[in-house]
C-alpha cells in the first residue's frame, strides 16, 4: 500500500487504530448479543421484542462495519478474529438467566452505556492528542447513537 499523507502522524495513527479496534471490539460484541436476543426473546411482548432487536442488530451491522472502515482510513488493518475482539472489548458475554426482553434489554442497555462511557473518554484525546479531528467527530455522533439506544431500552424497563 501506498504510504499515507494525511496530517496525522504514523504514531497517532497506530494509537486511533488501536482504540477503534477497542471500539470495534465493542460493537460486534454487541451485535452478537443483540443478535442472540433477538433469535432467543420469549414472552408475551415477542413480536415487539423480535422487531426491534432486528433493528437494533441491523444497526450494529452497520456500525461494525463503518469503524472497521475507519481503521482501514488511518492505514492499519481490522482485527477480525472472535478471540481478539474479546481480548479488547470491555464488554462481557455471560449466560442470562431468562430470555425475555426485560433481561435482554437490561443487558443490552449496560452494554450501550459501558461503549458511550468509553466513547466520550475518547472524543477530546482523538481530536486535541491526536489531531484526528474527524474520527472524533465521527465517534460523537456514534455516541449519539446509543444515547438514543440507550434511552430506548432504559424507556422499555421502566
Amino acid at each position: 500500500m501506498k504510504k499515507i499523507n494525511i496530517g496525522i502522524t504514523d504514531k497517532n495513527r497506530q494509537a486511533i487504530a488501536e482504540q477503534l479496534s477497542k471500539i470495534l471490539a465493542d460493537e460486534f460484541l454487541l451485535y452478537s448479543k443483540t443478535l442472540n436476543a433477538h433469535w432467543n426473546v420469549e414472552g408475551p411482548d415477542f413480536h415487539a421484542a423480535h422487531v426491534y432487536l432486528e433493528t437494533l442488530y441491523n444497526q450494529q451491522q452497520e456500525i461494525v462495519d463503518t469503524v472497521a472502515e475507519k481503521i482501514r482510513t488511518v492505514g492499519h488493518y481490522v482485527p477480525s478474529q472472535l478471540s481478539k475482539y474479546l481480548e479488547l472489548t470491555h464488554l462481557s458475554e455471560k449466560a442470562l438467566k431468562k430470555n425475555d426482553s426485560q433481561t435482554f434489554f437490561a443487558d443490552l442497555l449496560a452494554d450501550h452505556e459501558s461503549i458511550i462511557v468509553f466513547i466520550r473518554e475518547n472524543i477530546k484525546p482523538f481530536a486535541d492528542k491526536l489531531k484526528a479531528e474527524g474520527i472524533s467527530d465521527y465517534i460523537t455522533g456514534l455516541m449519539e447513537y446509543h444515547e438514543k439506544t440507550a434511552w430506548m431500552l432504559r424507556s422499555h424497563l421502566s
